[in-house]
């Protein structure tokens, strides 16, 4: 996979040409994982940030997660994957953080879009009010400092990535070797303190020992947000990327026993060329772990040319996935169902 772009500059979220319309169908979409990135957060990327209304009503999204790349200032392009350049200091994972959700608020607010908060903000955009899920990739604000955890459920983050590719102390990440042997103590904690305070845990990136020992003790049903379903062998950060990236087939019914939702990213190699492709995985995916368990997770911004992005591409899949023949529930379910159920549930605090 070449990501390289993500940290040069290459990237911009597009919402592609004309589609289907929402009317036309009458299906809402959420996309679980979707990234815009500022000018100059990416060294040599200064291009606008596309209007994120315009996006999510070429799509007919209701419900997307705008994910921060929280450790995106440490990590590097090299050798054809993106790799840990640094440590931070302190309290500068959030510091990153609180800047950047500063100005995701000032955008939404600019585009009168809401920020999901609660169970009943999940019900206002299945209803067809537009919300955004503040989502973080990689909690490198919480290494070392649990109580950060709190900070940013009060700063309105309900969906957090426990890692990336810097490492941290929650738990291994698929991309490099393992050194803790799956979640750790203080990952154990964050699990325990998500289900308490209503963030839904997104296991993406993360070892298949560590899903292992999240589902061993999370409350309430986790996602992984972008990759797909592994063929043949396992995979093992010794394999070349996306190989590495992609989630076992046992690990993900791990997941959809226990509520979860596995989302499928854009990347062309395993999404297909286009909509027409991406649909016809996403309802292989749903043959395997069943249609209460697929979700959409572009990872929209952060592929080079991706085979859909958030935005009107989103209608063409439904479209497609109607045309397969899927019965209309299954497609709702696949469309925005699931991810509004999960975040329903872990957003509900555990007793």
């Amino acid at each position: 996979m070449n990501r390289r772009q993500f940290l040069s500059g290459g990237l911009a979220l597009s919402i592609g040409g004309a589609g289907p319309s929402l009317a036309e169908d009458g299906i809402p979409v959420a996309d679980m994982h979707v990234h815009l990135f500022f000018p100059g957060v990416i060294p040599g990327r200064n291009t606008p940030l596309v209007p994120l209304r315009r996006t999510m009503e070429a799509g007919g999204l209701k419900l997307l997660g705008w994910s921060l790349v929280g450790d995106l200032p440490w990590i590097r392009s090299a050798s054809g994957r993106l790799r840990q350049s640094g440590v931070p200091d302190g309290e500068a994972a959030l510091d990153w953080l609180k800047i950047e959700l500063a100005r995701v608020k000032a955008h939404l607010e600019a585009q009168d879009l809401k920020v999901a908060l609660t169970p009943a903000d999940i019900d206002r955009a299945i209803a067809g009010e537009p919300h955004v899920v503040l989502s973080v990739e990689g909690a490198s604000f919480l290494d070392g400092h649990p109580e950060n955890l709190q900070a940013a459920y009060d700063m309105g983050v309900r969906h957090v990535q426990f890692v990336h590719y810097v490492r941290n102390d929650l738990g291994d990440i698929q991309t490099e070797k393992p050194e803790h042997g799956g979640l750790t103590a203080s990952g154990r904690e964050t699990v325990a303190a998500c289900n308490s305070l209503g963030i839904l845990i997104d296991l993406a990136h993360a070892t298949g020992k560590v899903v292992e020992d999240v589902l061993s003790v999370s409350k309430a049903p986790v996602v992984w947000s972008h990759s797909a379903l592994a063929t043949g062998r396992t995979p093992d950060w010794t394999r070349p990327m996306p190989f590495a990236r992609h989630l076992g087939v046992d690990h993900a019914k791990a997941i959809a026993d226990k509520g979860g939702v596995i989302g499928l990213w854009g990347l062309r190699s395993d999404a297909g060329p286009g909509p027409e492709g991406y649909a016809r995985k996403l309802a292989q995916m749903a043959g395997v772990l069943g249609d209460a368990h697929v979700g959409i997770g572009t990872d929209s911004g952060a592929l080079a040319s991706p085979a859909v992005t958030a935005g009107a591409d989103m209608r063409r899949v439904v479209q497609h996935l109607l045309g397969q023949g899927l019965p209309r529930e299954s497609v709702e379910k696949i469309a925005m169902g699931n991810y509004a159920r999960v975040l329903k549930a872990a957003l509900t605090p555990a007793v």
